[in-house]
């Protein structure tokens, strides 16, 4: 066979095998999936806000602080100091004042370090204590359910609250404010008409995004950070809540600011079982003492100045 016979049946041969090859299939086209985070959903009535008529600052009067390691017998410090820890409710998710630090897995901020005061209060011992992450619902029902002494987690006291759960003197009293894409257009609460707001499933947020009017369609989240992943995602248009949280989420992201005035303000309280109040005659001390020793001072210089100049502690207001 002549070399110019063996290239034409090796050309055939090619095309026979190609004619057997299946065609490449037709492309396919897929719209993306904008998903939410789980657990949220739209929020259309406010949570019930109890009678306007309450006193939310005041708080049982302090009697002398037991030295640590010497609770009184019988009292729920004793039963507290007798397990050889305290249990406190927490968030993880809001940076500065509880949030995982990434390198030692810690958990720190304002508040933690508010729940390692009153440990220290019991035990001498700052690190007697266990921390345990819980939902924003959740702060009512682990009090009620002695799931935890304590609750320290930007707890908003409200007369509503007040109704089932006891509260401390005010160790923190923070603005409302919204937080929006830089150059979204939205510079106050105004702003959102008709536009998608978040906050977290349980907070006093909710009531103040459904009070604005024009009303915008409001979201409920189960963390500040879903309703932060929503915000850079495009499903959701602004972020309504305490200016601290809103200031944690902005430090995390250089493409959002807090914008407007203040729509209120809110008051933060150690949340305690109801009933018990020698342990809320206790938290008060600590609290006290951290005004007077400059111990507050140092905790809001350690974790909060990004916020600006310290304003002081709160005044307290007592009943007896």
């Amino acid at each position: 066979m002549t070399g110019r016979a063996r290239v034409v049946l090796l050309a055939l041969a090619l095309v026979a095998a190609g004619c057997g090859s299946p065609a490449p299939p037709a492309p396919v086209s897929v719209a993306p999936i904008a998903a939410r985070p789980a657990g949220v959903v739209e929020v259309a009535d406010a949570p019930a806000t109890g009678s306007a008529d309450c006193d939310r600052e005041a708080s049982l009067r302090p009697g002398r602080l037991p030295a640590p390691g010497a609770m009184p017998s019988g009292s729920t410090m004793a039963a507290i100091a007798e397990r050889g820890r305290l249990v406190v409710g927490v968030d993880q998710n809001q940076y500065l004042f509880a949030f995982r630090d990434p390198a030692t897995g810690r958990l720190e901020g304002f508040d933690i370090d508010i729940a390692r005061e009153i440990a220290r209060g019991i035990f001498g011992d700052p690190d007697r204590i266990q921390l345990r992450v819980v939902q924003a619902g959740q702060r009512e029902s682990v009090l009620q359910t002695d799931q935890v002494d304590l609750v320290v987690r930007t707890f908003s006291i409200t007369c509503a609250r007040k109704a089932n759960v006891a509260f401390s003197t005010v160790y923190f009293r923070a603005d409302q404010r919204i937080l929006a894409l830089k150059g979204s257009g939205i510079e106050s609460g105004a702003s959102l008409a008709g536009k998608r707001a978040c906050a977290v499933s349980g907070t006093k947020s909710l009531e103040m995004l459904l009070a604005l009017d024009p009303r915008p369609i409001v979201l409920g989240a189960n963390t500040w950070t879903d309703c932060l992943v929503m915000l850079q995602q495009g499903q959701i248009d602004a972020i309504g809540t305490d200016y601290v949280v809103l200031s944690g989420l902005a430090a995390q992201d250089p493409n959002v600011a807090v914008v407007g005035p203040s729509l209120g303000f809110e008051l933060y309280g150690v949340g305690i079982k109801k009933g018990s109040d020698d342990l809320v005659r206790f938290v008060n001390g600590i609290l006290e003492k951290m005004r007077d020793d400059g111990t507050w001072q140092r905790l809001y210089e350690n974790h909060l100045l990004s916020l600006g100049p310290s304003p002081g502690p709160p005044v307290a207001r007592y009943q007896d």
